[in-house]
């Protein structure tokens, strides 16, 4: 009987150069996802507009935080921009997933959210004709957001939610609290999707804060930690520089140990009869 030959080890010249093919292959990778990665924050940040729309007595701030550690950048994003009767439309947002795909679809809502906010009546249909808008072009993806408008004249905030993270607000007499109002589903997931308005008269100072989830939830403490650790920060901040109050709500994803990214809108007000006496 023949005996089989046992298999011959690999030389160390074999491993070595299996070990080098594998590095470098590993080295591709890794430079591929790093550009990807700097793709996709290049995308969120030329996406992102530089400074908002304010009025006499409504100042306005924003900031935006990309993923601790990079992975998980792109989606969330906030706009302003003036609406054609005199008022300030305001939204904040975030898509599902990350990476280049989840940048360029934020960047597809923002522009959908221009576009019908021109011709809606309140932010309950601008999100309902968005929805649809984007249900129409069936990529996949679906964000949540929160769609507001002040009216300079009435001095009203009107605001509708889709899915979104409750805003925060607190005024001069030292009253704080979430914004918990009625909403509907994200945007991209079912058509014909109807979204409440919510309004609030804006009769003290004070100030009304956006959010999204990246910074208020994270391994180290859950959504409605965060939310009350803003809300205390909020209230303890009104009369305030917006651009600080901003800095200081984003300073809470530090303690959260966040991995997603993130983004702030503050819009700190005078008083209704401040305004119109």
């Amino acid at each position: 009987m023949l005996r089989r030959r046992p298999p011959r080890s690999a030389s160390a010249d074999d491993l070595l150069s299996t070990l080098g093919r594998l590095t470098a292959q590993a080295r591709e990778g890794a430079e591929l996802q790093q550009a990807r990665v700097e793709l996709a924050e290049a995308l969120q940040r030329e996406m992102l507009p530089a400074t908002l729309p304010e009025a006499p007595g409504l100042r306005a701030a924003a900031t935006y935080a990309p993923a601790r550690h990079g992975l998980d950048i792109g989606g969330d994003w906030f706009d302003g921009f003036p609406l054609a009767d005199g008022s300030l439309a305001y939204c904040i947002g975030d898509v599902q997933g990350h990476d280049v795909e989840a940048a360029a679809f934020m960047g597809q809502i923002r522009l959908a959210l221009r576009a019908v906010a021109t011709g809606a009546a309140d932010p309950g249909e601008v999100l309902s004709r968005a929805n649809d808008l984007l249900l129409s072009v069936d990529c996949g993806l679906f964000a949540t957001c929160t769609f507001l408008r002040f009216d300079p004249v009435t001095w009203e905030l009107t605001s509708a939610r889709a899915g979104h993270v409750p805003g925060l607000w607190a005024t001069a007499d030292g009253r704080f609290g979430l914004a918990e109002d009625a909403g509907g589903l994200p945007l991209g997931i079912m058509p014909a999707e109807s979204y409440p308005v919510t309004r609030r008269r804006l009769t003290k100072a004070g100030v009304f804060v956006l959010l999204t989830d990246g910074v208020v939830e994270g391994p180290s403490f859950p959504i409605e930690v965060g939310l009350a650790k803003v809300a205390r920060l909020v209230s303890d901040t009104v009369g305030a520089e917006p651009a600080d109050v901003a800095a200081g709500v984003m300073s809470v994803a530090e303690f959260t140990g966040h991995q997603d990214d993130a983004a702030v809108i503050v819009l700190c007000h005078d008083a209704a009869e401040d305004r119109h006496g």
